[in-house]
C-alpha cells in the first residue's frame, strides 16, 4: 500500500521526473502557458506555484531554493520581480489547467497548463483577428479590383474598332448604291432618256 506517498511517478525515475518538470516549470515562466498531458500538468502545477510563493517572498534564502529548479538567472528575476508584483493579491491559485480532449495516436488527456491573469488571457488575440479581418478583406478586394480594371481596359479599345466597321460598313454602302452593277439594266430615268434619242433620229 502506498500510503502517504504523494505525487505521480510518470513513468519516470526520480532524475528524469524532477528534471522534467523542472523544464515544465522554466517552459511555465517563459510563455506563461504549456500544453501537456493531464498528469504531468497536475504534478508541473504543484511545483510551479511552489516557486512562485518563493517568489513572492522574497530573500536570498529563496532565491538560491528557487534556483535548485530553475536554472535560468532571467527567469528568476521575472519569478521574483514581475510575478511577485501581478499576485500581490492572491493567496495561491496562481495557474489554471483547462482540458483539451485526447491526442490523437495514443488518446492521452490533453490540457492546458497556464498562469492566470497573464497579459495574453484577456482577449487580446481575437482583438487582433478582428482587427486583421478589414486587411484581409482590402488585400482580397485589391486583385478583384485589378481584374475588373484589366477587363475594362480590355473593353475599352474594342468600342473604338467597332466603330470604325460600323464606319467602313457605311461608307462601303452609299457607294454601292451610286455604282450600279455591271450586267444590269439602266435605271428607268435612263431607259427614258435613250428611247427619246431614238425617237429624234
Amino acid at each position: 500500500m502506498r500510503h502517504r506517498v504523494a505525487g505521480r511517478k510518470l513513468n519516470r525515475n526520480t532524475s528524469h521526473r524532477l528534471a522534467m518538470l523542472g523544464n515544465m516549470v522554466a517552459s511555465l515562466l517563459e510563455h506563461e502557458a504549456i500544453r501537456t498531458t493531464v498528469p504531468k500538468a497536475k504534478e508541473a502545477r504543484r511545483m510551479a506555484e511552489r516557486m512562485i510563493t518563493l517568489g513572492k517572498r522574497g530573500g536570498l534564502s529563496n532565491i538560491r531554493l528557487a534556483s535548485r529548479t530553475v536554472h535560468d538567472r532571467n527567469l528568476l528575476q521575472k519569478l521574483f520581480g514581475a510575478l511577485p508584483d501581478r499576485y500581490a493579491d492572491r493567496a495561491g491559485g496562481y495557474t489554471r489547467i483547462i482540458r483539451l480532449g485526447h491526442r490523437p495516436g495514443d488518446a492521452a488527456e490533453m490540457a492546458l497548463l497556464e498562469l492566470v491573469d497573464r497579459p495574453q488571457a484577456e482577449g487580446r488575440p481575437q482583438k487582433k483577428a478582428k482587427a486583421e479581418e478589414p486587411e484581409k478583406k482590402a488585400k482580397a478586394e485589391e486583385p478583384e479590383k485589378k481584374s475588373e480594371e484589366k477587363k475594362a481596359g480590355a473593353a475599352k479599345p474594342e468600342k473604338p474598332k467597332a466603330k470604325k466597321a460600323k464606319a467602313a460598313e457605311g461608307e462601303k454602302a452609299p457607294a454601292a448604291k451610286a455604282k450600279p452593277a455591271k450586267g444590269k439594266k439602266a435605271s428607268p430615268a435612263g431607259a427614258k432618256k435613250s428611247k427619246a434619242k431614238k425617237s429624234d433620229e
